[in-house]
């Protein structure tokens, strides 16, 4: 799913921020709020600034890059290195990986939950408004099948978390199609 960029903002504009702030950065948001489909969208525009961007996704708790640090082994002053999920990471490995990252020059973009230390390139914070829109863009020209008070009732039964929203339409999206 494409990111939908705030009013005023675009990729290039993000990473003009991040450039200018050393490439290093962070991107903060709730769970589900677009953060890793942001770092999708940004990936094309640090290719074009000439970042060579290596992406390390964290799930479910993990603690350390495990065989991600064989991906590091490569880094140099035009490598991006982009970590979803920087704040499940212990401390020790944050301050390990800051520290080859710095040692040899290249940035740092990462994804949290919260605040992790690093200067903020933006604040996710999807709106209903957002959903709505998405919802709309996705569905065939003329489709009806999901109505904007559906999106509003997962919104609302979701708590503003994007993607269990997007997972409670597409089902009642598969069982009003199919029926």
């Amino acid at each position: 799913m494409r990111y939908l960029f705030p009013p005023a903002c675009d990729a290039e504009q993000l990473v003009e921020r991040l450039r200018v702030g050393g490439w290093w950065g962070q991107v903060v948001g709730a769970h589900g709020s677009g953060k890793s489909s942001l770092l999708s969208a940004l990936a094309p525009a640090l290719a074009a600034a000439g970042r060579r961007v290596i992406s390390l996704a964290l799930r479910d708790g993990q603690r350390s890059l495990g065989a991600g640090w064989r991906d590091l082994k490569a880094i140099d002053a035009h490598a991006q290195v982009v970590v979803d999920g920087y704040e499940q990471l212990s401390g020790w490995s944050r301050f390990r990986l800051k520290r080859r990252c710095r040692r040899l020059g290249a940035g740092l973009l990462a994804t949290a939950h919260a605040d992790v230390g690093l200067s903020t390139l933006l604040n996710t914070a999807p709106d209903l408004a957002m959903a709505q829109r998405l919802v709309a863009g996705l569905l065939p020209p003329g489709d009806r099948t999901i109505a904007p008070d559906d999106v509003a009732r997962a919104w609302h039964a979701r708590e503003s978390n994007l993607r269990e929203v997007f997972f409670d339409l597409y089902r009642l999206y598969e069982q009003r199609h199919w029926r």
